[in-house]
């Protein structure tokens, strides 16, 4: 199979092929522009802003998250952020001074700082961090990555923009100084044990206050009409955005005329500079004097430093000399096809390890019994103390995720607000009870299994996390963030490519159009002679419209007697699990977790309905730890007990006690219906893997019987006080 690109056809046909009416702008703005009523529109980008963290995490972090705000500034005529999302995969945090590979920062040093500099960016410019996740690995040790995503709103009116002839080149915000320089550049290298000596000048130095001064200048002029196009200076500088904005129409810039911050600059360190907090406007010359009056009233730098042409010319002069005369044709089309081979499985493996199937031969070192007699709950226990799945409250207080008063739903929910919420729900214009769902999807466990599914699986847990407090999956819009080693490697560039096309197929099936997205290439880490590689990492992030935040729910128990019913079948599928994880089994022990699109489809549709009707009291998605993981996650939040009986589980054929309890089958919702609504919601549910298996109890213990006799002579059955339970999930990560 040939590509001529990748992406265009695999990611961008998914969008080109659903053809959603609500997507009003998608892959040639800033952000993706999808539409929330007939008047406003919301924008959503993720970006990453890896390298920089890996070697000045406060720093990195904090620019991650000012640099994707500016995107959403910049997405049409200026959109005005209102929301922040984080996801962020670390090393270890148990992982031994000794055992750093050397030049690298320990992963908890990396982790505090980057959970500061987001805090830190977000909090001072007054826009709510309200989704996130964090995942854990030891090959992330050298190489962290650090998504940080940025939701606007912006009047419908206003998503069109371009510069004309004539219109004056006004940067407004910052200086230009050397931090910065070649930062584009170092984000796609691979990092070495010499980085932080080689490449600390390409860490960029942010300030979150000249940021928020420059956002209150954009408001005020878009709402005066006082420019037609504007885009911030990002990776590249001002070479990139006035590159941009004048792709059709040509530009000329006087470098001398940029302010900085010291003397001394060339004019290609001033025309590459990624120096923070700049935005750059296609400003009317009759506009000029307001635009300065705004600018100068809130104290914020603003310069003219040349003009948009009609000759479609990129031409530089610095003190009076030409320093550069291009065609913008060759800048925007001129660069020669890369061919590169892609092959997967790795050569050598002879097959992947994740491609076994159910029923296939085992792996070496798999065993019959992932549980050992009488340590279901234990092992429950070990997974909810692992980082991935262990409490986040110690980082998402960290953050404000109530200033603006739109959060509807917030990161943590339940009785004392300690539970981890599956999607965050806002009303983006006040006053109204209409909605959006933010939610992310991420599995990078199962990459190197098999990347095809693991892409999709990613979608699935989006769409699953944003249905379940309510959003419409009809309405869901994704975004795609890859994160790879070096796909100079046809290995690497071959999992990518699988995962494209998983992802492209789970798009479509589900209707779920990509609306924006990004790529990280080279996070791999070089030290004495061998090279440590991530695992292949793909974020969906979702953004569902929400009809009425009133019907939304969350994931905590709300009343002992109701019922709980599992919606979606289990399988024998515990490849890449958890459950692996914590008792040393290889992650190729088991099938990896496959998806049925088309029952998935319609089991979320259904799942809307009967939430939207009132029959659902708490839902909340399964996914590392399976079942037994998800209900000890609704005891907690609810400050109260649950009774399961595994023989009722909607299974595959026959499966073991383990496989029920802790499969990571995707496409699962646990669903807390009140006593008196069953028969209305199974009928709502009919056609679909559904079933009573329990129900909530005042009692704070989370008893799971046996599905057999057996199973319980192995003590294959779990009976655990909510309070131990929760000890084990806040234990880890406890500041």
């Amino acid at each position: 199979k040939r590509y001529r690109n990748l992406l265009k056809e695999t990611i961008v046909r998914a969008t080109e092929t659903i053809r959603h009416p609500g997507c009003l702008s998608v892959f040639k703005d800033n952000a993706g522009v999808v539409e929330f009523d007939e008047t406003w529109a919301v924008t959503f980008k993720v970006e990453t802003h890896n390298h920089p963290s890996a070697i000045e995490p406060y720093g990195g972090a904090g620019t991650g998250i000012g640099g994707v705000i500016r995107d959403t500034l910049g997405t049409g005529l200026g959109a005005k952020p209102i929301a922040n999302t984080d996801v962020f995969c670390f090393g270890m945090p148990d992982t031994k001074f000794e055992d750093l590979p050397p030049g690298t920062l320990h992963p908890r040093r990396v982790m505090s700082g980057v959970v500061a500099g987001v805090r830190d960016y977000g909090n001072r410019m007054g826009i709510p961090t309200v989704n996130g996740a964090v995942h854990f690995d030891p090959r992330y040790v050298g190489n962290p990555l650090v998504y940080c995503g940025s939701v606007g709103l912006i009047p419908r009116n206003l998503i069109r923009k371009a510069a004309r002839p004539g219109d004056l080149v006004v940067v407004v915000g910052g200086r230009t100084g050397r931090d910065g320089i070649h930062g584009a550049t170092f984000s796609s290298i691979e990092l070495t044990s010499e980085s932080e000596t080689v490449s600390s000048g390409a860490v960029q130095i942010g300030n979150a206050i000249e940021e928020k001064k420059c956002l209150d200048v954009l408001l005020q002029a878009r709402d005066a009409g006082l420019y037609r196009c504007v885009t911030d200076c990002g990776a590249g500088g001002l070479s990139s955005a006035v590159g941009e904005m004048g792709e059709e129409t040509g530009a000329e810039v006087d470098l001398e005329k940029v302010p900085l911050k010291y003397a001394g600059l060339t004019y290609t360190e001033i025309w590459i500079s990624e120096a923070q907090e700049r935005m750059v406007f296609a400003v009317p010359p009759e506009k000029w004097p307001a635009m300065e009056k705004i600018c100068r009233d809130e104290d914020v730098e603003a310069t003219v430093i040349g003009r948009y042409r009609d000759d479609g010319k990129l031409l530089l002069r610095f003190k009076g000399h030409e320093v550069a005369d291009l065609a913008m044709s060759f800048l925007h089309g001129g660069l020669p096809e890369v061919v590169r081979q892609a092959v997967w499985p790795p050569r050598g493996n002879g097959c992947a390890a994740g491609t076994r199937k159910r029923g296939d031969p085992k792996a070496k070192g798999e065993t019959s019994k992932a549980v050992p007699d009488g340590q279901a709950g234990e092992a429950l226990k070990k997974i909810l103390a692992h980082p991935t799945v262990a409490s986040k409250h110690w980082i998402v207080r960290q953050y404000d995720h109530e200033v603006q008063g739109r959060t509807a739903i917030k990161p943590l929910v339940g009785e004392r607000d300690d539970g981890p919420g599956d999607a965050a729900v806002l009303t983006p214009v006040l006053g109204s009870t209409r909605g959006i769902a933010l939610s992310n999807g991420l599995c990078p466990q199962f990459t190197e299994l098999d990347p095809r599914e693991m892409a999709k699986l990613a979608v699935d847990e989006a769409l699953r996390n944003a249905v379940s407090v309510g959003g419409d999956p009809a309405l869901t819009y994704i975004l795609d963030n890859f994160a790879w080693g070096n796909t100079n490697k046809p290995e690497q560039l071959g999992s990518l490519t699988l995962c494209c096309e998983g992802a492209t197929e789970a798009a479509i099936a589900y209707g779920t159009p990509f609306v924006s997205g990004k790529d990280s290439l080279n996070n791999e880490y070089a030290v004495k002679g061998r090279t440590i590689a991530i695992p292949g990492t793909l974020l969906i992030s979702a953004l569902a419209i929400v009809h009425d935040v009133r019907e939304c729910v969350t994931m905590d128990l709300k009343k002992p007697g109701d019922w709980i019913y599992l919606l979606g079948e289990t399988r024998d599928e515990l490849g890449g699990s958890h459950l692996n994880r914590v008792t040393g089994r290889p992650a190729s022990a088991g099938a990896v977790p496959r998806l049925d699109l088309a029952k998935a489809k319609a089991l979320y549709a259904k799942l809307h309905r009967a939430i939207r009707s009132g029959l659902v009291r708490a839902c909340h998605d399964l996914s590392e730890g399976g079942l037994a993981v998800a209900a000890a996650e609704m005891c907690m939040a609810g400050r109260m007990g649950m009774q399961l009986r595994l023989d009722r589980v909607p299974a595959a054929g026959e499966l073991a006690a383990d496989a029920k309890l802790f499969s990571e089958s995707p496409a699962r919702l646990l669903v807390e219906v009140e006593t008196g609504k069953q028969a209305e919601f199974e009928q709502l549910m009919a056609g679909s893997a559904c079933a009573c298996i329990g129900f909530a109890m005042q009692d704070p213990f989370l008893t799971i019987d046996p599905a057999t006799t057996d199973d319980e002579r192995e003590g294959l059955f779990i009976q655990e006080r909510v309070d131990d339970l929760r000890a084990a999930w806040q234990r880890t990560l406890d500041h």
